[in-house]
């Protein structure tokens, strides 16, 4: 009788023993379970060595040109990000001077709307007739490029000729070339020298 049992439930036996052993080895390979955002979070979709990418004008001329030695790009949970290496953003100006923003890092979205540029940032703008060189420098800033506008409410010291200017924020506006400059944490500091004629300056030469 006993040995009839055991016939008749062998094979549910065997299911037992089979699923037991399936669930102990499917333990033992399983990898550790990770977020379901991490992998975009840490592994980029592409990165692209010596990155370029220029805006055109209506009559075909450059407008402006973001360049970096490395693009990296990422896929995050809630929105997509690029990260430049050694980033250069140059507005082309036919009629003045171009303006050229750079820094150590930046990173794009929004499809380049927006670029955040970090570490050693610098605005620099050629001289260009009676106009001395410009150059700002800051650890931040936040550029929109279609719009031509740059902010940034860290510390910066901007430089215009023999002139300096030290400021706790600054605003700039490339289209209608104008800077706005922010006292937060005290009254603007500026040191500035009126530019001489080009007679004074050959006069003073001669001596």
């Amino acid at each position: 009788m006993i040995k009839d049992r055991l016939v008749a439930w062998s094979p549910v036996i065997l299911l037992l023993l089979l699923a037991a052993l399936t669930m102990w080895l499917d333990s033992r390979v399983r990898l550790p379970e990770r977020p379901a955002n991490a992998a975009e979070e840490k592994d980029p979709e592409f990165y692209i060595e010596g990155f370029m990418a220029i805006r055109m004008n209506p009559d075909g001329t450059r407008r402006y040109e973001l360049t970096g030695t490395r693009l990296t790009h990422y896929a995050d949970a809630d929105k997509k990000r690029s990260d430049l290496a050694s980033p250069s953003l140059l507005y082309y100006d036919y009629d003045r001077a171009p303006v050229k923003v750079s820094s150590n890092t930046a990173e794009v979205e929004d499809g380049g709307d927006n670029v955040y540029f970090r570490g050693d940032v610098t605005i620099s703008r050629p001289a260009f007739g009676e106009n001395p060189a410009l150059g700002v420098a800051t650890d931040y800033m936040h550029v929109k490029p279609d719009e031509e506008t740059a902010e940034t409410k860290e510390s910066v010291t901007m430089t215009e000729g023999n002139s300096t200017v030290r400021s706790d924020g600054l605003k700039f506006d490339n289209k209608k070339r104008k800077i706005w400059l922010d006292g937060l944490d005290g009254p603007v500091r500026a040191h500035y020298e009126t530019p001489r004629s080009r007679a004074a300056a050959t006069q003073a030469e001669d001596r």
